[in-house]
């Protein structure tokens, strides 16, 4: 079983610029590598490039075969596996919280990621927390 997530950014008309991630989307995973890996515009920009995800890696890495991937490196669909159509796609916050084709939705605001769950959209949840603690 997956735990599927979107990964964005907010934009200043508060529309989000978002991609998918396919596996992991938990906090206590995907949460706590955004939390300490992807920590300013510039990272996150990098990864937000690599377009829909399979697996969120610590690392954006490099091109690689899609069935023999580096641990610990981002394994993306469009680069490591041809695909087209999985570049960012952007829309409301409201919609992407309300889709439940995925678990959690992770939003960069420029200074820190807040993270929701679709089945509890109301409640952001601590990722600095959770981060900490697991170190």
């Amino acid at each position: 079983m997956t735990t599927r997530s979107y990964i964005g950014v907010r934009n200043t008309d508060a529309s989000v610029d978002y991609i998918y991630c396919h596996f992991d989307g938990y906090p206590e995973h995907n949460g706590q590598i955004l939390a300490e890996h992807y920590t300013n515009s510039n990272r996150v920009n990098e990864l937000m490039k690599l377009g829909d995800l399979s697996v969120l890696g610590k690392f954006i890495g490099e091109k690689q075969d899609f069935d023999k991937r580096v641990v610990g490196n981002c394994l993306a669909y469009g680069r490591d596996r041809g695909e087209s159509n999985v570049g960012v796609k952007n829309d409301f916050f409201d919609a992407l919280i309300k889709d439940q084709s995925v678990d959690y939705v992770y939003v960069f605001n420029g200074d820190c990621w807040e993270c929701f769950s679709t089945s509890d959209p109301k409640t952001t949840i601590n990722l600095y927390n959770i981060a900490s603690s697991e170190a």
